[in-house]
């Protein structure tokens, strides 16, 4: 796969997550007791997807990624969803990933990750950046999309909403996207691996 190829592949996965997450978004559940979004299990897919980017190709790709996604996501979000949660949306998503990007990158070069192995800190950069970009995305969406808004329960209880979704989140991240981001790079750097010795 060219590179071209891999950044319009990338750029059209951003777009189908932020679009699906846009529509999701807008059913709140409960469960436990806590109130949350479904598309707290659908958004979380793009930080795996940005932080593997930035892994494999560099910060600069990602950041290209992320500005190519801006426009035909908004569309996407405009069509899912109404103007404001469009706005909101690739508001949140371009800070949320390019701060992704800058911690992710910041804390692969304090732990000298280079080259095609995974080091003993493999779990630094993604962990530590995900915090950071869920906190940005998260209250930043839901304060645009919600805050003052027509959706009245939405805007009763969105900071509620924002920090149950905030930690559902870094759960599914820690828990499920994380192992997730191990077994893919390393699947990844064997496949390039193999095709390096061919």
């Amino acid at each position: 796969m060219t590179n071209k190829n891999l950044i319009f592949n990338l750029v059209v996965f951003h777009c189908f997550i932020i679009g699906i997450s846009n529509y999701l978004v807008q059913f709140p559940i409960s469960f436990a007791g806590f109130n949350f979004t479904i598309a707290t299990f659908t958004f979380p897919f793009i930080i795996l997807a940005t932080d593997l980017t930035v892994r494999l190709s560099g910060s600069r790709e990602a950041r290209r990624i992320i500005i190519f996604a801006f426009i035909p996501a908004f569309i996407i979000s405009y069509y899912f969803a109404d103007l404001r949660i469009a706005i909101a949306s690739v508001t949140a998503y371009a800070l949320g990933q390019l701060l992704d990007v800058f911690v992710f990158s910041k804390m692969r070069n304090k732990f000298n990750e280079t080259g095609l192995k995974m080091s003993r800190y493999w779990f630094a950069a993604p962990s530590i950046s995900t915090f950071f970009a869920q906190l940005i995305d998260t209250y930043l969406f839901y304060g645009v999309a919600f805050y003052q808004g027509n959706d009245e329960f939405m805007h009763d209880n969105w900071v509620n909403i924002a920090t149950n979704d905030f930690i559902f989140k870094l759960i599914v991240c820690y828990l499920a996207f994380l192992p997730m981001y191990f077994v893919v790079l390393n699947s990844l750097f064997s496949f390039i691996k193999k095709r390096a010795s061919t």
